[in-house]
């Protein structure tokens, strides 16, 4: 990409981050006093959006999506134009909750497409991993309880259907007790896995180069990480509550056990 369009897609994603800043305390405090002011970021990132892929236009006089960060910088910013639309026109304020936090990733992993410096030490480049790693198994461990949580709340409702309830019934927590903890757990292990992705997503890219976006541990994140998003839309914005939600909650978890798997490996990286 041309260092201008860089630069602008850069100044775009700094201000798409008040709009994953606006979700996370969304799903962590349930407030939305945050909203407008991330909109008018979101307003502004759109504008500084599209001058990155004009300038791109121009300095390689041909449509820019001729590569894949080309092409994610163009899907993300339709996806921009379509929600303003939406807002504009439905006032759908909660589907922020899931095109923030898209938005923000897609162009953040756009501005990666030109290559940087190494590390300034092995110093700083292992204590990223290790921040990296460390948020990964936070990740997992809050979805492990929400997993947890979910497999009893779909046995005790088996239970509470069922005419003679066994005796496992009356020492399972309530219902609404799980339900709870389910929602909590998973608020927290996906801001956990965000960050995480974040963090992956720039080490990968100094590591290695360009070629960052082609490493499988890198590519496995990310597909957890939108199947985590789509679970936690589903149940603040489309209603999916109960065992609709227990079972994509265990869905998850076995997606996530790929992700654990690839992860091993950077482990192992750091050790050497």
């Amino acid at each position: 990409m041309a260092e201008m369009s860089v630069i602008w897609l850069r100044v775009a994603a700094a201000l798409y981050s008040l709009g994953l800043l606006h979700a996370i305390l969304t799903l962590v405090r349930r407030r939305e006093h945050l909203f407008r002011v991330a909109l008018g970021a979101f307003v502004m990132g759109s504008i500084f959006h599209f001058v990155s892929i004009v300038e791109e236009g121009i300095v390689h006089n041909r449509c820019p999506i001729s590569n894949f960060y080309e092409t994610l910088s163009m899907c993300a910013f339709l996806v921009v134009i379509a929600y303003l639309f939406i807002h504009w026109r439905y006032r759908l304020d909660s589907l922020s909750v899931f095109i923030f936090p898209l938005v923000f990733v897609a162009v953040l992993v756009a501005t990666m497409g030109n290559p940087v410096s190494a590390w300034s030490s092995p110093i700083v480049r292992d204590a990223w991993l290790i921040v990296h790693i460390v948020l990964v198994l936070l990740g997992f461990a809050a979805l492990l309880f929400a997993a947890v949580a979910s497999v009893l709340y779909l046995v005790q409702e088996r239970e509470l259907k069922a005419k003679k309830p066994r005796k496992l019934y009356y020492r399972l927590p309530p219902l609404g007790t799980l339900d709870d903890l389910i929602s909590k757990s998973m608020t927290l292990g996906f801001v956990l896995m965000t960050l995480a992705v974040i963090a992956a997503s720039t080490w990968a890219f100094i590591e290695h180069k360009t070629d960052w976006i082609k490493q499988p541990a890198i590519d496995i994140s990310f597909f957890t990480w939108g199947i985590y998003m789509l679970l936690v839309f589903l149940r603040t914005n489309a209603g999916w509550r109960g065992r609709k939600a227990a079972i994509m909650t265990v869905a998850v978890l076995g997606f996530s056990a790929l992700t654990w798997a690839a992860h091993a490996r950077l482990g192992s990286m750091l050790m050497k």
